[in-house]
């Protein structure tokens, strides 16, 4: 009976299922950098606004508190941005003439408010409130860097459900004085396991998943 595959059909044979594995190796490994690219997650990227604002300048330099602008924080699920009449506050007295500012002056004598691009945008089916988890400890640093050195503003982390659950299953490793929670400077060198029961922060509540998906 003649042969129905030559001598080379286990040669070409070996390397096809060689090349298969390779390709779903060099595949696999794309995807997972694309998932974790600064173009998929936006992790450094500074967002374009219509003013470059510098927390870097106005945190760092002149110690304004982060709930002059955002004043909502403390009781509502949006931290809120700053109105236009915030902003000229100062402005009015200082750099009236900068060009830098022509947008929040036009924005005053037009009386429309100023545009920001949000640099922190959940998907719609994750819900986030701010005020609670300033209630509980969490400092702004926490979930948005050291945003007092940026001088423009951009995404310290993923967002990911990966990292919202580490700080969830283990919440005494983020977790600091509520008197700490506006200050940029605190470190936590510890696991503040008491602050968890002082706050009464339920861990088995937490990685429940209606507790973000409503």
């Amino acid at each position: 009976m003649p042969q129905l595959f030559s001598p080379r059909a286990n040669t070409i044979m070996r390397a096809s299922l060689l090349a298969v594995v390779l390709l779903l190796f060099v595949g696999g490994w794309t995807l997972h950098a694309v998932y974790w690219s600064p173009y998929t997650t936006r992790v450094g990227i500074p967002r374009e606004q219509p003013v470059p604002f510098s927390h870097k300048h106005h945190v760092d330099g002149l110690g304004i508190d982060c709930r002059f602008c955002h004043n909502s924080v403390e009781k509502s699920a949006f931290a809120g941005m700053p109105s236009t009449e915030t902003c000229m506050t100062c402005h009015s007295q200082l750099w009236t003439d900068a060009p830098l500012l022509v947008p929040v002056r036009e924005s005053l004598a037009k009386n429309q408010p100023l545009h920001w691009t949000r640099v922190h945008d959940l998907p719609d089916f994750v819900f986030f409130n701010h005020s609670i988890h300033v209630k509980q400890g969490i400092g702004c640093t926490t979930c948005h860097g050291q945003i007092d050195q940026m001088p423009l503003t951009w995404q310290q982390n993923t967002l990911y459900m990966k990292w919202c659950l580490d700080c969830h299953k283990h919440p005494e490793k983020y977790i600091r004085p509520r008197e700490e929670v506006f200050n940029m400077m605190w470190k936590n060198n510890q696991l503040n396991s008491e602050l968890v029961q002082a706050y009464h922060v339920n861990v088995t509540q937490l990685t429940d998943c209606s507790m973000c998906h409503r």
